[in-house]
């Protein structure tokens, strides 16, 4: 994690009591398989979902802090959005126009899902003494195919009490879903979500976000520490 997003994670919590009741990292794929077209229905899809009045009010309710984090392959992860603490509808706002407007940080690498766990561990570590509930919510359209063990880092991150959860981007890959929920997902309550497709992305991200932002148990928090691939 870079220098300058341990500072505005530092900052935001400088002189105030304010509690935080979940950390997010959303992590998003943009390596080589991942075109222009479907990288702009990714960050769209999420502004949008960001902007809707329901997951606004599930945001605000947990005091969110959320970043954004988009991922390629081995040692290439970038803080798109530094961390924000969403208070208001205001603060909503700004954070969903910091992810529509955000350039792309990578183009033609491959895909590192376990390097991108750890990025999302390290950006966690800088703000998980402020927040109950601390989650890794990761999308891809690809198993990972060089980099970090994926299972070794997802129980890692486990053990450390986080909680992570998927969302599978089905394009032509059937078994991706499974794979998520085999080698990615764990914690208490862990799930992963389908998207049919990279148009489909925008529906199912809005509903992984109110998923895990209200469901009762994510609000039980880290006590259940089940991995996944144990199931």
């Amino acid at each position: 994690m870079n220098r300058g997003a341990l500072f505005v994670a530092a900052a935001l919590f400088a002189g105030t009591a304010c509690a935080c009741e979940t950390a997010l990292v959303l992590a998003i794929d943009v390596s080589g398989s991942v075109d222009p077209s479907e990288y702009r229905l990714q960050m769209g899809g999420l502004a949008a979902a960001l902007r809707d009045p329901t997951v606004i009010d599930a945001l605000v309710d947990a005091k969110a802090m959320v970043a954004v984090m988009q991922w390629s392959g081995s040692s290439r992860q970038h803080v798109a959005v530094p961390w924000t603490q969403v208070m208001d509808q205001a603060a909503a706002a700004r954070l969903a126009h910091d992810v529509e407007t955000a350039p792309r940080a990578f183009r033609h690498f491959s895909t590192a899902i376990g390097d991108a766990l750890a990025a999302s561990a390290d950006l966690l570590g800088a703000i998980a003494a402020h927040c109950r509930r601390q989650v890794v919510d990761i999308s891809g359209d690809g198993v990972s195919n060089e980099g970090l063990a994926t299972m070794r880092m997802r129980d890692a991150l486990v053990r450390g009490g986080v909680r992570i959860n998927g969302l599978a981007i089905e394009t032509g890959d059937d078994g991706l879903t499974a794979y998520y929920r085999r080698e990615v997902i764990g914690g208490g309550g862990a799930f992963v979500l389908t998207a049919r497709n990279f148009e489909d992305y925008p529906r199912a991200i809005r509903r992984k976000l109110l998923r895990e932002l209200t469901d009762p148990v994510a609000r039980r928090g880290p006590a259940i520490q089940r991995v996944a691939g144990g199931r």
